[in-house]
């Protein structure tokens, strides 16, 4: 039965370790950031493994990558897997990677078992997942499925100014073919967890039905100057004093709204910035985050009401500056199934979850049925040289993907 098949988990871990040492790190990491030669090389290696496995490769406008293994009707749209090969600075070796060379074992596995599927299988490898080098993030996905124009994602500058398309051209991964939706029969990205639960819960998948709604905001709270030492503490319009029961009050919030809801204040500056100067404004980053977009978006609405309640209250002017919204993302049922029944037909342990974190699928869910699989990772650390999967997760997140993959690409 299909739905027994397997990988060589032995040969898709040597693999891993291979691309690892493009970009490895003393700690035992990778940095192998979007674009470079390292990057270059990475992809060059892919693509010769894909070559080697029998796969047709075409490259995007983006420098998207599609190594197509055919099917008896290359006619029918493909099933379609994949990830980034990109890391942080300071990576792992399998965040994103794991699920493009998994892509890969899929397809070296059923050349193994001498399967020929109805449709077309490729593994695919979308640009500058990370943006840790290019900004915004899932830059590659993010133009094919119209969220940006090329013109956009090739103006995009690192550091020291140079663009993706000049990056493109450099490493010869300026594709011709256009950065744009096609006919897809499923997406499938399989990628470690990159969070606690399933190693805490000692379940070996994830069957991902979506990804947690991302709203963004810059809260800037107005005060006024004055020296430090002269001015009593009760005449002092501090933005500060007003801050902590806001804070408060939003924990509340998110708690009212558990487990699923959550709430970061991952950055705040105070201005001018002097030790002895009350600030004549401060300003707060917010992060709020749930899966259902319903609940996101009362979560938004009282958030609004909670800052202008308690600065109209103590009489403080305030502003709040949308930064980025990324709508909560329900997966296509049929994808979820398909992980769902392969999950089950090998036995393996697991839990219906959403991700919370952003991956290239959240943008080709949009133009494509589209769904994620889970394996724990230890400690749920990621982007970080301390990132781990163990050798039998690997092997198990694998064979969930090949026996989805098949069961859509015959169906």
């Amino acid at each position: 039965m299909t739905t027994q098949l397997t990988v060589n988990g032995n040969r898709l871990w040597q693999s891993l370790m291979d691309l690892a040492e493009l970009g490895a790190t003393p700690a035992g990491g990778c940095n192998r950031q979007a674009l470079t030669d390292l990057d270059r090389q990475a992809r060059d290696l892919f693509i010769q493994w894909c070559t080697d496995a029998g796969c047709s490769i075409k490259i995007d406008t983006m420098g998207n990558i599609f190594a197509q293994r055919p099917g008896r009707n290359n006619n029918l749209p493909p099933v379609v897997t994949g990830s980034h090969i990109d890391t942080q600075p300071t990576g792992g070796k399998f965040d994103g990677v794991y699920g493009v060379l998994a892509g890969l074992e899929v397809i070296r596995s059923l050349n193994d078992h001498g399967i020929e599927t109805e449709a077309p299988i490729e593994a695919s490898v979308w640009t500058n997942e990370e943006g840790a080098r290019f900004s915004p993030a899932m830059i590659g996905s993010g133009v094919w499925c119209g969220e940006f124009d090329v013109q956009y994602g090739h103006s995009r500058t690192d550091k020291s100014g140079k663009t993706i398309g000049e990056e493109l051209a450099r490493i010869n991964y300026l594709g011709e073919i256009p950065c744009e939706p096609r006919p897809i029969k499923g997406f499938i990205e399989v990628h470690i967890e990159q969070g606690p639960i399933l190693e805490a819960e000692a379940l070996q998948i994830g069957v991902v039905e979506g990804v947690q709604g991302i709203y963004w905001y810059d809260l800037t709270l107005h005060g006024t100057p004055v020296h430090a030492g002269p001015t009593p503490m009760n005449v002092r319009h501090d933005p500060f004093m007003v801050l902590p029961d806001i804070i408060n009050e939003l924990y509340q919030l998110i708690e009212q709204y558990g487990p699923d809801s959550r709430i970061t204040f991952g950055d705040i500056k105070a201005e001018p910035g002097a030790r002895n100067t009350v600030p004549e404004k401060i300003t707060l980053a917010v992060d709020i985050r749930h899966p259902k977009q319903a609940i996101l978006d009362e979560l938004d609405a009282k958030f609004r009401e909670t800052i202008n309640n308690h600065c109209e209250k103590k009489l403080f002017n305030y502003n709040i500056r949308d930064e980025w919204r990324s709508p909560a993302v329900q997966f296509s049922k049929t994808c979820v199934d398909a992980i769902s029944n392969a999950t089950q037909n090998l036995g393996l342990t697991h839990k219906h979850m959403f991700s919370g974190a952003g991956h290239d699928s959240v943008y080709i869910s949009r133009k494509a049925p589209t769904a994620m699989i889970f394996i724990p990772c230890k400690d749920g650390i990621s982007h970080n040289e301390a990132e781990y999967a163990t050798p039998e997760d690997i092997e198990a997140g694998a064979n969930v993907l090949l026996n989805t993959m098949v069961s859509l690409a015959n169906s």
